[in-house]
C-alpha cells in the first residue's frame, strides 16, 4: 500500500519543481534574455541560485518519495533542514539590522524626513559605500523617481508640500528643508543670494541637473535605507509564512522515511 506521506510529498514536490522552472526562467529572462539594467542584477544571481537549489530539493524528494529511496529522502532532508536554518537565520538578522529608522515629521507639511544615522551601522555600510551606492544612483535615474515630481514647472510650492512623498522622492529630489532654497517646483530650486540657510553638507551637493539632482545627498541615502527597511520588512513577514510551510513539508518528510523504513523491513512479511 502507497503511503499517503509520500503521495503528499510527491504532490509538493512537484508543486515546489514547477515554482523552480518559473525562477529559473524568471532568471534567465532578466540576466540573459531582457539585457539586465542595474537593478535587475540585484535579483539575477539570488533568483538562479534559489531556483537551482529549490529544483534540486524537489527532485531528490520526489524520485526519494515515489520510489522509495531511503538515502535521496535523507540526503533531502539535509537540505530542507539547511533551508529552514537559513530562512530563520535571514528572518532575525532582517529584523534586527532594520529595527531602527524613523522620521522626523516636519511641521505644516505632508511628510517626515529620515536621517542616515538613524540606521543600524551594517546597513548604512553596505548600502551607502562607495561602490555600491554608484550603483543604487543608476538605478534611482533608471526608476526615474523623481521625474513625476518635476514634469510641471509652474506647481506651486504649497502643493508640493502637501503632497504625499515617499522616502525616495524626498530624499532625492530636493535639498532638505533646513537649506531655506526657494522651489520653483519639486525639482527646481533657487538658492538665496546670501547663501544656503543651513550648513548642511546636503545644501551644496543638491544640483538642478535631472540626472544629479540629491543622488548624492544624505538624505537620499536615508530615503533608500528607509524603503529598503519596509521592503525587508515585509520580505522577513513573508519567510515566516515561508519557513512554518517548510517545517510542515519537512515533518512530511521525516513520515515518508519512516514509512520507507517499515516497508523495506517488515513489508515482505505482510501477507
Amino acid at each position: 500500500m502507497f503511503r499517503i506521506s509520500n503521495s503528499l510529498l510527491g504532490f509538493l514536490n512537484i508543486f515546489s519543481m514547477l515554482v523552480s522552472f518559473l525562477v529559473i526562467g524568471f532568471s534567465l529572462y532578466i540576466g540573459v534574455i531582457n539585457g539586465p539594467s542595474e537593478c535587475e542584477k540585484v535579483f539575477f544571481t539570488p533568483s538562479l541560485v534559489l531556483g537551482i537549489f529549490l529544483l534540486v530539493i524537489s527532485v531528490l524528494g520526489l524520485v526519494g518519495s515515489c520510489c522509495r529511496i531511503t538515502f535521496l529522502l535523507w540526503l533531502y532532508l539535509a537540505l530542507m533542514f539547511s533551508l529552514i536554518l537559513g530562512l530563520f537565520a535571514f528572518t532575525v538578522f532582517t529584523f534586527i539590522v532594520t529595527k531602527n529608522g524613523a522620521g522626523k515629521a516636519l511641521s505644516r507639511r505632508g511628510y517626515s524626513e529620515y536621517r542616515l544615522g538613524d540606521y543600524s551601522n551594517w546597513v548604512r555600510k553596505h548600502v551607502t559605500n562607495e561602490r555600491n551606492w554608484q550603483k543604487v544612483k543608476s538605478c534611482l535615474v533608471q526608476m526615474k523617481v523623481c521625474r513625476s515630481l518635476g514634469m510641471n514647472m509652474n506647481k506651486k510650492v504649497s502643493d508640493f508640500n502637501r503632497k504625499s512623498l515617499t522616502p525616495l522622492q524626498l530624499g532625492c529630489c530636493g535639498p532638505p528643508v533646513t537649506c531655506g532654497f526657494t522651489h520653483k517646483n519639486a525639482t527646481y530650486k533657487i538658492i538665496p543670494k546670501s547663501g544656503p540657510a543651513s550648513s548642511d553638507h546636503d545644501c551644496s551637493t543638491c544640483s538642478n541637473n535631472q540626472d544629479r539632482l540629491c543622488y548624492d545627498c544624505e538624505l537620499c541615502k536615508a530615503g533608500v535605507l528607509t524603503t529598503l527597511k519596509k521592503e525587508w520588512r515585509k520580505i522577513a513577514t513573508i519567510n515566516v509564512i515561508v519557513l512554518v510551510a517548510v517545517i510542515i513539508v519537512y515533518t512530511v518528510g521525516c513520515c515518508a522515511i519512516r514509512n520507507n523504513k517499515y516497508d523495506n523491513g517488515y513489508g515482505k512479511f505482510r501477507p
